[in-house]
């Protein structure tokens, strides 16, 4: 009988360790907080001459903001969600990644992922080490340039992600 007791002991302690992790908590971005990130992406853009989209998703990668500059191009809309999304999926900035696939034959296979663009502007938004977002900007003469409104709009937002 006592080893049956111990047993049932046992099996219910890794039942409710099971369970416990069964639900997880994630942190995730707000939709204050991406708004602040999309306008002051697009200001940040704007004060050097380019006219962008800024786009900023959930830690999933599905839409949270959008803020588009006046006579910024269509095309730009598409680019930065897609920046966006690769980055937070792949929890790295889009230029970063472009790199590694302009070094590495295995790492070009990348663009064939549905939704995935490989070009500068896509920056992910970390509370610690932790991916909450990524912002994706199009519309700048170049992907390095839509990475610098990016970082620089994160940068006014980094007492909000402590």
């Amino acid at each position: 009988m006592r080893t049956s007791h111990l047993l049932a002991l046992i099996l219910s302690t890794f039942a409710g360790a099971a369970s416990a992790q069964a639900v997880r908590t994630e942190r995730n971005i707000s939709l204050e907080l991406a708004n602040q990130i999309a306008t002051a992406t697009v200001a940040a853009c704007s004060a050097n001459g380019y006219a962008v989209t800024a786009t900023v998703v959930d830690r999933a990668g599905s839409v949270r903001a959008v803020q588009r500059a006046d006579n910024a191009g269509p095309h730009t809309l598409a680019a930065s969600q897609e920046k966006a999304f690769t980055s937070a999926s792949a929890k790295n900035t889009t230029l970063a990644m472009m790199e590694g696939a302009q070094k590495n034959p295995a790492a070009a296979n990348l663009v064939y992922i549905p939704g995935f663009l490989l070009v500068g502007g896509g920056v992910p938004v970390k509370v610690g080490n932790e991916v909450i977002g990524a912002v994706g900007v199009g519309g700048a003469p170049g992907g390095h340039l839509d990475e610098q409104c990016a970082m620089t709009a994160l940068d006014k937002v980094k007492e909000s992600l402590k």
